[in-house]
């Protein structure tokens, strides 16, 4: 084998490693992208309830129990959605007696799901979970309705979680 040959072998070796390479990080970084599940309770500490007041409130959530792949936001309440994909979200809600509590699931300011209730003789609970097909970028929240609440202590009866199930 002369050498021009021998420089060219080597060189289309040198071509298809840095190709392997390239692919191999690109699939690690969608795997990465793909790991997305998060789950909060409403109160960080102590005890209280949000609400009753004269307009819908999105509900923040700031006792961040996982929040892998960084989407939720404890800041202001919102989940985004970091890749097209098929997700899972639930949420629920906790009153206590004689008083009206109603939490709605939005989608990009779009109510999806809802719980209420009615001014319970006891202390009052309500879940609700919904499967959506969410585009890059998509915002989920929770919102209380206008003059209800919800109560929350450390025992997280009012929380918010969702994963994806599989991207798109």
């Amino acid at each position: 084998m002369n050498v021009n040959a021998e420089s060219e072998k080597l060189k289309n070796m040198e071509e298809r490693i840095q190709k392997l390479e390239e692919t191999l990080t690109k699939v690690l970084c969608e795997n990465a992208a793909k790991k997305v599940a998060f789950s909060a309770g409403l109160l960080s500490s102590g005890l209280g309830h949000t609400g009753p007041i004269g307009t819908a409130k999105t509900l923040v959530y700031s006792k961040v129990f996982s929040n892998v792949g960084s989407a939720y936001d404890s800041n202001t309440g919102v989940f985004k959605a970091p890749i097209k994909g098929v997700y899972y979200f639930r949420f629920y809600a906790h009153c206590h007696s004689g008083t009206k509590m109603a939490v709605s699931l939005l989608k990009n300011g779009q109510t999806q799901c809802s719980v209420f209730s009615w001014k319970p003789v006891t202390n009052g609970n309500a879940s609700n979970g919904i499967v959506l097909q969410l585009e890059s970028g998509d915002e989920m929240s929770t919102q209380l309705w206008e003059n209800t609440w919800v109560y929350d202590d450390e025992n997280s009866y009012t929380s918010f979680s969702g994963f994806l199930i599989f991207p798109l």
